[in-house]
């Protein structure tokens, strides 16, 4: 048999109606018998608390816990795991916020770099690279009509035989490499 919720909030150095509250909101377990058991209690209540919190006397309404999605839990359980920190089946309220610290933090690293001049901006850049790639095909396109007839007179044949093969194999040179992909790691 536990302790009754009138002695568990003296021992614990809240009111009643704080208890009362935590086990509405399922904080506290209460045993079949309607006691309280102090070990299993204090560790649900300590994993559920909010310890910026715990000191301060909060008169507002009781607020219904709601679950917490899976997405959510599986972030934070990521975050953790990422910085080599534990992250167990059950996700504390302390966990939680070491994550949400954690991804705080890599946004204030991420804005501070950007302000630095130290990130691109990934559309920009890949609309730089298009525009200097096609830059770079049309200067391939007229090449053969520009050295066709230097390539003719060093070899003494027709100036429009030459630019027409020229063309005809650097068009297949850049099909050739328009089939290439990058890989983006």
């Amino acid at each position: 048999m536990g302790l009754s919720i009138r002695a568990y909030a003296r021992r614990r150095g809240v009111s009643h109606v704080a208890v009362l509250r935590a086990i509405k909101q399922g904080r506290v377990p209460v045993e079949p018998d309607g006691s309280i058991d102090p070990a299993k209690a204090d560790a649900s209540w300590e994993r559920s608390s909010d310890p910026a919190r715990t000191r301060a006397k909060s008169k507002a309404p009781a607020e219904k816990l709601r679950p917490v999605g899976e997405a959510a839990l599986g972030s934070v359980r990521e975050t953790l795991k990422e910085q080599g920190l534990p992250a167990g089946g059950n996700v504390t309220f302390v966990q939680a916020r070491t994550a949400h610290e954690i991804a705080k933090a890599h946004l204030a690293r991420l804005r501070l770099q950007r302000m630095k001049g130290e990130l691109v901006d990934r559309a920009r850049s890949t609309a730089l690279v298009f525009r200097l790639a096609r830059e770079e095909r049309d200067s391939w396109l007229n090449w053969p009509a520009r050295i066709s007839a230097m390539i003719a007179a060093e070899l003494g044949v027709e100036a429009h035989a030459v630019q027409k093969i020229v063309e005809g194999h650097v068009r297949a040179h850049l099909s050739e490499l328009a089939d290439v992909r990058p890989e983006f790691r």
